[in-house]
């Protein structure tokens, strides 16, 4: 019987084809060819050759030192309290954001690398990002996109300079790491539409809790797995929705908690924030970064890692809403005419893009190249779509195709090549930052903050006076050169600046615990003990959470000869912060002054557990245990010391022991 000709359609794929290319082939492609898989690992190869620019980069002084190199978690991890450290970082969130996965894999590289390396955890973006394009690369595939529009699709997602903020920004790990599980759990899905195997449902449902445990992000799977059903079915059903609702309540059950914790920390903002926008200006927000984000998608302009928020709200955002309807029509066109390529692309665009909008405010701009990372994908794959359909349908404009394409893609390359240089440090960020708005008060003080750790103490003064000149409400600025001067102070005078500035800090936030602390140390150093004990006071009364008020109340403590108020201030600030190695030493100690041994003991054991390489701890603990008469633990704890390289034991004690 002679084979019926598939009846062609508007999009000039046969319909016949259609489903061919996505449903039954694809069984057969679930053994990608060997020549396949190597422009899946030729993608993963070019993408590399444009990160290299990351790998040699710092780390910098936007969130990366909240999330690791100042994050107590992450900083005092060791072998003795990896699990106790593991489950504390699964029960905390930082800056607001639960991705306690995240935050672990900085735990462990701390534990194997140190702090002293970062190119091993730029190496680590790099290499999950790498595993994502090799997931596009065989996602693509198995939704029938031959192995050219797959490259193209992989080769995208690899070096579109979007994707350097989620990868050259080490606190972005949350990016490419859930974007690994995201993908992956996306591939078992398409596979599992594939062959059917309930297998594939287990690994889908690990690799998607995973995710989410990674970015809060993740939430919009179960919509992108609908978009799926919609691509590879022959007809969709609300089924579609109806089996995917134990993956929508682990959506909703991460979205609300995570939703909660930036409600609780402050980040998230719903009707009115610092900008003056009302809920309502704010849907204008959302349609004009909607339209920015398709617009950089086609020609990436003027990446910044801040789009800070305009001080007025500019007239323009208004005709962006015309975005929605355009929007809904080419869905509708594009449902009706069955461009499903289309549909399914642009579908996955939005569910994945449209939870990051800022309608609710979430953080300091309102726009974010991260924001993209998985969003893009479905933009890649209409690209990947039509690429293939072109490439075999009209062979002999191959070459036309092939070489715009390339010439596109290495102007991309070398964008991303470039991009990366701006992650070099904290100044080079925030001078790329200010290369574009240089009216934004952030920058200018976070690279000042950068200037004054680097000991470029002229530049450091000279953003902070411009942070201040452009808005003298600016407590935070005045804290922060308030610093600058408390550390550089070799006398009075420069002490009575910081004075002044940490009293310009109060007059405009009274209510900052942290302030008067500040202030207090400030006193304290001028000799003013009853002025430091009282801004102490305030302080911690204003801000009871604030450890360094009790560490520096009990330094006042000490000097006035109350070991049992030092000793509770201590204990205070232990409860804050137990990962101090140095402030259990002091415990211990203050235990001794106060003739209580036995206690003394356990601090000096939990300072060494804390840091193993401070001889001084054992040198301590030696002479508390002689004190006790216990000879044998004295000259344990003393072979440790002189071990670690401790050179200031006296002889006298060292005989008394016998050694």
């Amino acid at each position: 019987m002679a084979k019926k000709k598939p009846i062609k359609t508007k999009t000039g794929v046969a319909s016949g084809s259609m489903q061919e290319r996505t449903g039954s082939e694809s069984k057969k492609s679930l053994s990608v060819k060997k020549n396949y898989w190597m422009w899946g690992l030729a993608a993963m190869a070019i993408t590399f050759l444009c990160f290299t620019t990351a790998l040699h980069n710092d780390f910098v002084n936007w969130d990366d030192d909240r999330n690791f190199y100042e994050n107590p978690l992450v900083t005092t991890i060791n072998k003795e309290n990896f699990w106790q450290n593991t489950k504390e970082i699964f029960q905390s969130q930082v800056i607001g954001n639960y991705n306690p996965l995240t935050i672990w894999t900085f735990a462990i590289e701390k534990l194997y690398f140190g702090l002293d390396q970062p190119f091993y955890w730029h190496l680590n973006n790099v290499l999950l990002h790498l595993i994502c394009v090799l997931l596009v690369f065989r996602i693509v595939m198995l939704l029938g996109v031959r192995w050219q529009g797959a490259f193209v699709a992989a080769l995208l997602f690899g070096i579109h300079p979007m994707r350097v903020e989620s990868v050259a920004w080490v606190t972005e790990r949350k990016d490419v790491l859930f974007g690994v599980f995201y993908l992956a759990a996306l591939l078992q899905y398409v596979r599992y539409k594939i062959d059917a195997k309930s297998s594939r449902l287990i690994w889908l449902t690990i690799f998607f809790v995973l995710s989410l445990f990674s970015k809060i992000q993740a939430v919009s799977l179960p919509l992108s797995m609908m978009a799926v059903d919609y691509f590879m079915d022959k007809k969709w059903s609300l089924n579609s929705v109806f089996n995917k609702i134990p993956y929508l309540a682990l959506s909703l059950f991460f979205g609300v908690y995570g939703m909660f914790k930036l409600r609780q920390f402050g980040s998230l903002t719903v009707v009115e924030d610092t900008t003056n926008f009302t809920i309502f200006q704010r849907l204008f927000v959302g349609s004009f970064s909607y339209l920015i984000y398709i617009v950089k998608f086609i020609f990436p302009f003027r990446m910044s890692p801040l789009y800070p928020y305009p001080n007025y709200f500019p007239a323009y955002f208004y005709p962006t809403m015309l975005m929605l309807p355009i929007t809904l029509w080419v869905l509708y066109k594009s449902f009706v005419h069955q461009y499903k390529a289309v549909f399914f692309g642009i579908s996955f665009f939005i569910v994945n893009i449209i939870f990051l909008l800022q309608i609710l405010g979430a953080g300091q701009g309102y726009l974010a190249d991260r924001f993209t990372y998985i969003a893009y994908f479905g933009l890649f794959f209409i690209v990947a779509w039509y690429f293939d359909k072109f490439w075999h349908e009209q062979p002999e404009k191959r070459t036309i195709l092939a070489g715009g394409t390339a010439v596109y893609l290495l102007i991309f390359a070398f964008m991303t090549f470039q991009q990366n240089k701006i992650w070099k440090d904290s100044g080079s960020l925030w001078t790329h930052v200010l290369k574009y708005y240089q009216k934004t008060t952030l920058p200018y003080g976070n690279r000042a903050n950068f200037y004054r750790d680097k000991g470029m103490i002229r530049e450091a003064l000279a953003d902070y006076n411009a942070t201040i000149s452009m808005k003298d409400d600016q407590p935070q600025a005045y804290n922060s050169r308030a610093k600058l001067y408390f550390t550089l102070a070799k006398g009075r005078d420069t002490l009575l600046l910081a004075l002044n500035d940490y009293n310009k800090a109060i007059e405009y936030s009274p209510e900052d615990g942290e302030f008067y602390v500040n202030r207090g140390a400030t006193y304290a150093r001028l000799g003013e003990l009853d002025k430091a004990m009282e801004d102490f006071n305030k302080g911690i009364e204003l801000k009871p959470d604030h450890a360094v008020g009790y560490l520096n109340r009990s330094v006042i403590y000490n000097n006035m000869g109350n070991m049992e108020k030092a000793l509770e201030d201590i204990e205070s600030y232990l409860k804050l912060n137990p990962y101090n190695a140095d402030i259990w030493y002091e415990k211990g100690r203050a235990l001794r002054m106060l003739n209580r041994p036995q206690e003394a003991i356990p601090a000096y054991a939990q300072a060494i557990k804390l840091n193993s390489s401070k001889g001084l701890f054992y040198y301590e603990k030696s002479r508390t245990h002689a004190g006790l008469n216990q000879i044998n633990e004295a000259r344990a704890e003393l072979q440790n010391a002189i071990k670690v390289g401790f050179q200031e034991v006296d002889p006298a004690y060292k005989a008394q022991l016998g050694m």
